[in-house]
């Protein structure tokens, strides 16, 4: 009886070790650094007739294989429309050069077209903000299997809390942002979960205008395992938010 007992336990150990093993050889972990500097503000200036009328400019930095080389960059500009003083809608254009890590072999250009609905509100809590994001991807001729457009889903969900013990201008941030494939494409992207971002950190008001965040993000890529293994990104990331009202 002891003998069977014996032999159930090393059974299940040699089992829990394989699966261990099978699950760190099925994924590829990295060290990054992310700068972002987004900026959008409204047309008034230019003509008070627009003043609903928004812009937004957005410029992003990620360096990988441990924060030793750059490994994309993002140029993202858009145009919006205020709703109303929560919510807005928008349209833009992103061009994003990738290369090693996130490419699998020769660096290659994506161009995005993006259409976002923005949402924010204040509570007795803290901010809320959300962004659901639709994109239509498109990869050059560097790309392997480049013919297909890749149409994709971001939901986005944003929480800010005022620290007051420590200043009116400190607050704590935690979001996460959901990606969705909702196509199959030629170049192994499948549809259905794609990635999800978890952020956590503080946030510092500069100004009126300027708040710049510092923290972690855990990155989960869920890669067709046929190509490439899962990836886990441990990312500092530095954000330079600016609104202009």
């Amino acid at each position: 009886m002891l003998k069977k007992i014996i032999g159930k336990i090393a059974g299940m150990m040699l089992g829990i070790s394989i699966s261990a093993h099978v699950f760190a050889e099925a994924l590829v972990e990295d060290f990054q650094t992310w700068a972002n500097v987004t900026g959008q503000g409204s047309f008034a200036p230019v003509n008070p007739d627009l003043k609903k009328f928004r812009w937004w400019l957005e410029g992003q930095g990620r360096f990988g294989n441990d924060s030793s080389v750059v490994s994309q960059g993002i140029v993202r500009p858009g145009i919006g429309y205020s709703l109303n003083d929560k919510t807005s809608v928008w349209l833009g254009y992103a061009w994003v050069p990738t290369g090693h890590p996130f490419a699998l072999a020769q660096p290659f250009n994506e161009d995005r077209i993006w259409q976002q609905l923005l949402w924010a509100d204040n509570f007795s809590f803290g901010r809320i903000t959300t962004r659901s994001r639709f994109e239509q991807r498109f990869f050059d001729h560097h790309a392997p299997g480049h013919h297909d457009v890749a149409h994709r889903f971001r939901q986005l969900i944003k929480l800010n809390v005022p620290l007051r013990f420590l200043s009116p201008q400190w607050s704590y941030v935690i979001q996460d942002e959901l990606f969705i494939n909702l196509t199959n494409t030629d170049r192994g992207i499948s549809n259905g979960f794609d990635q999800n971002r978890f952020f956590t950190g503080l946030a510092y008001r500069i100004n009126p205008v300027a708040v710049v965040e510092v923290g972690y993000m855990n990155l989960y890529f869920n890669r067709p395992h046929s190509i490439r293994p899962d990836q886990l990104l441990h990312i500092i990331g530095v954000n330079l938010l600016m609104n202009f009202q």
